[in-house]
């Protein structure tokens, strides 16, 4: 495993030599040390990535050569699928057929934005029509310069390709930040990118602290955008940083997802979907239809089968077979959302199942999956976000309750309704104010559509052709085609 620094097509010790544990959270054992970037080492990545933007020519390439790249780099990360995804594993603690899926996935992203790249090539000059024809006009679209990425911890080298991926495509050089938990696959992503043969300074990657590495890419001048994933809070005051330079910026941040379940719904794949929403990645997931509301005639009949369902899930460590909850990422993030679970019983919450460590596990981050019931409305628990295998459930009557509390809350990132009744999952669907919307099921992902939120729930789109628009700019050129002079001041 490497574990230094990657800054212009070399490895490197941090300018000031410090490092980061890397811990194991299903055993919370030491597994690894890495560097830690300081403000001193962004510099010089910034410097790098300027270089290569504005002087070595990455963004003046055509795209069908960028792209040789990123299929390059994606056959690499498929060759290595079941390694990586095992070092995944280790980080992140999520189970093993999760990050198979991840690491598929990653891949999967750079061969899009491979395809993107060559499109670029072949995409024409969009002509103005203008009024006064002594002129002609048209639209280019154009990199717009050195990116500077920031990832959460929860899908550590998919998120990497999400932003990676089409910033290359598009002709940009990057500066990735990923998260200090879970480096190693971000790493590993250097590595493969190295051996594709990826010009020195085109992709940098630094390991670190958010509050110094992380702060000091985003106060770097040399930085012309910002792509952050993580929470609200961070995201506002990189929102409020990038103002100083008018930096653009792209935020996916926090959710609190509504998941609307009627009456003539099929209670079995019900609650497939709900534990599927929420308990994957341990609820780990910024989408996670966390808030249930269940039509009262069907709700109690539902909330036993969840239950019962929940109860049987495999805990334990993510590289065991059978396994489908693994260890929450780390102590803080464990003790959080106990303390969250906590503070939703001191509310009045009930909790039907779940909510303390599973018996036999003295080490590591574990946590039952969780129920809770008679949340109030009010309370932190159906309110704020927790980021662990928690789910609130509660029954509705009418379809207008529905939807009036679904859209209750100042996220919009995700939301689902699960209805036989095509008319009615439709216009509930119209009715949510989320970027994100889920019929009879709740999760999938795909690259080609476009991944982001409403309200405090982000700016901008990733995924699909919206990713790639993330890191172009539009430039007009306005030509004046007459023999006439202007004459306005020679006459």
């Amino acid at each position: 495993m490497r574990s230094e620094l990657y800054i212009d097509g070399k490895w490197v010790k941090p300018l000031r030599g410090g490092v980061c544990e890397v811990i194991n959270p299903a055993t919370e054992e030491v597994i690894q040390t890495i560097a830690a970037a300081t403000a001193e080492d962004v510099d010089v990545a910034v410097r790098a990535a300027r270089r290569a933007f504005d002087q070595d020519g990455w963004p003046k390439l055509f795209g069908t050569q960028r792209a040789k790249y990123l299929r390059a780099i994606a056959e690499a990360i498929r060759t290595r699928q079941a390694e990586i995804a095992r070092l995944e594993v280790i980080d992140n603690g999520k189970p093993l057929p999760e990050a198979d899926w991840d690491i598929a996935d990653a891949a999967g992203c750079f061969d899009f934005y491979a395809d993107l790249a060559e499109q670029l090539d072949n995409r024409p000059e969009e002509i103005i029509s203008l009024a006064d024809d002594r002129f002609t006009s048209k639209a280019v679209r154009e990199p717009i310069g050195v990116a500077g990425a920031i990832i959460p911890w929860n899908y550590p080298l998919l998120m990497a390709a999400w932003k990676v991926a089409p910033a290359l495509a598009a002709g940009c050089t990057v500066i990735l930040k990923p998260a200090e938990l879970t480096s190693l696959t971000a790493l590993e992503l250097a590595t493969i990118a190295d051996e594709a043969g990826l010009p020195p300074g085109v992709l940098n990657i630094l390991t670190g602290s958010g509050s110094i590495a992380g702060q000091a890419i985003i106060d770097h001048k040399g930085v012309d955008k910002l792509a952050f994933t993580g929470s609200g809070p961070v995201g506002s005051k990189i929102m409020a940083a990038a103002a100083r330079d008018i930096k653009r910026v792209s935020l996916e941040l926090g959710g609190k997802s509504p998941f609307v379940v009627f009456e003539d719904a099929d209670i079995d794949e019900a609650v497939e979907w709900i534990m599927f929403g929420i308990f994957w990645n341990q609820g780990q997931v910024c989408s996670a239809t966390s808030r249930v509301l269940v039509q009262k005639a069907i709700y109690e009949r539902l909330l036993a089968r969840l239950v019962a369902e929940t109860d049987k899930i495999k805990i334990g460590n993510g590289l065991e077979e059978g396994v489908l909850l693994g260890p929450l990422v780390s102590k803080r993030q464990y003790e959080q959302v106990v303390a969250a679970i906590e503070g939703a019983r001191k509310a009045g919450a009930t909790v039907a199942c779940g909510g303390t460590r599973p018996e036999g596990f003295d080490k590591g981050y574990y946590l039952r999956p969780t129920i809770l019931t008679d949340v109030p409305l009010d309370s932190d628990a159906w309110v704020e976000e927790i980021f662990g295998p928690v789910v609130c459930i509660r029954p509705f009557e009418s379809e207008e309750e529905a939807i009036e509390l679904a859209n209750d809350s100042r996220f919009g990132l995700a939301a689902a309704v699960m209805s036989k009744d095509d008319a009615r999952a439709e216009r509930v669907a119209a009715a949510f104010r989320a970027g994100i919307v889920w019929i009879n099921c709740s999760q999938p992902t795909f690259t080609e559509a476009p991944w982001g939120g409403y309200k405090e729930s982000g700016i901008g789109r990733e995924l699909g052709r919206w990713g790639l628009e993330n890191y172009l700019e539009t430039k007009q050129i306005t030509k004046y085609v007459t023999d006439k002079p202007w004459g306005w001041y020679i006459k």
